[in-house]
């Protein structure tokens, strides 16, 4: 078996996962990527570039959630100096398996990883602020019998991802939840 460490040494650099990205979100990834900026005097960085971990993003390119997550721990990566690599999900089913949400292996996840290798945090896959918001919309959708199931969460989708590029409040959610989380693991 794998170590985290092992799968973050073979994997691309998030810069390269984002340019070979061959879905319709590359182009929405980008756009966030573009418009987001972080906040080079938050103490985050500080903690960030005294530990220097390493970030493995376990993600898809068919991810709406990674459309969003990506470009903004890429933002906090480059500013904190850091090296953070991809994994695909469904290439390999034993890295996600170890870090499951809920049971299930919703992405993205990231682990941040000590020179040894270690996890020393983990965040992923939503800020809680977002998952309200998904949990509502989807409080709305038919049952999933109906004949209409399929087309409203698709329509909920593209909604749900237009909400992520158009709205900065939605990677202001993600940023600061990140934040914390890192935060607390490395104080």
């Amino acid at each position: 078996m794998k170590t985290e460490q092992q799968y973050f040494e073979e994997s691309m650099s998030m810069a390269d996962y984002m340019e070979q990205m061959t879905t319709n979100l590359k182009e929405p990834s980008f756009e966030v990527y573009n418009n987001f900026n972080v906040n080079p005097e938050d103490e985050v960085f500080v903690l960030l570039k005294n530990s220097k971990p390493h970030i493995l993003a376990i993600t898809e390119d068919w991810c709406g959630d990674a459309m969003l997550n990506n470009p903004v721990i890429r933002k906090i990566a480059e500013e904190a100096g850091l090296d953070i690599r991809c994994a695909f999900r469904d290439a390999d089913t034993d890295l996600i398996d170890r870090h499951l949400t809920n049971g299930g292996r919703a992405i993205p996840i990231y682990l941040f990883l000590n020179d040894q290798g270690e996890v020393i945090a983990k965040w992923g896959p939503r800020a809680p602020e977002l998952q309200q918001l998904v949990t509502e919309m989807r409080a709305g959708l038919p049952d999933k019998e109906d004949p209409q199931f399929e087309v409203k969460q698709k329509e909920l989708y593209t909604s749900l991802q237009r909400k992520y590029v158009d709205d900065p409040q939605c990677a202001k959610w993600v940023y600061e939840d990140m934040k914390a989380v890192i935060t607390k693991a490395l104080s």
